[in-house]
């Protein structure tokens, strides 16, 4: 019976014409990215979080191969703009143990002729300890996790721009 039902639902879904929406994506940005990640003299090592962080999400998210400008099919310039800390809960005494992280990423996406710019604002929460100040390994894990939040929208977004650009 599993075998059957497991037969059917392959058939069902490529009858229908489905496919993935990396297919989309994929078929915007090519099997070569390269990505640049513009340095903020306010956080210059943010820069390098960042870019881990879009490299990482091309390949496990896309199977792309980043590579160098001269080989690359696209390119993905992303320029981090700034990060806001909001308190969101409070205990009893007035302390703040519960904080967002805001990350205004800017991105530039570039295939030949046609161009994607889109601000993201990718957004994490993250508990702290009352009257505790936010160390930097909680700053940098909030810009870490922000960013691959903001990189996943700005995948979505390409996915999309790729599904209409397809129906037309």
């Amino acid at each position: 019976m599993k075998i059957i039902s497991l037969v059917l639902s392959i058939f069902i879904l490529t009858a229908c014409g489905y496919r993935p929406s990396s297919d989309y994506t994929k078929s915007i940005i090519g099997e070569k990215v390269y990505t640049e990640v513009e340095v903020s003299l306010s956080d210059p090592e943010n820069a390098v979080l960042i870019k881990d962080a879009l490299n990482r999400a091309l390949y496990r998210r896309l199977k792309t191969q980043v590579t160098r400008e001269e080989d690359a099919d696209s390119r993905i310039y992303v320029a981090y703009k700034k990060i806001d800390f909001l308190p969101l809960q409070y205990d009893k005494h007035g302390y703040v143990v519960h904080y967002q992280a805001n990350i205004f990423l800017e991105f530039l996406f570039e295939k030949g002729s046609q161009k994607e710019k889109k601000t993201i604002i990718g957004h994490y929460e993250f508990p702290i300890r009352p009257s505790a100040i936010i160390s930097n390994d909680l700053r940098y894990k909030a810009i870490q996790k922000g960013s691959l939040k903001a990189l996943d929208q700005f995948i979505a977004y390409l996915t999309t721009k790729g599904f209409l650009r397809d129906e037309k």
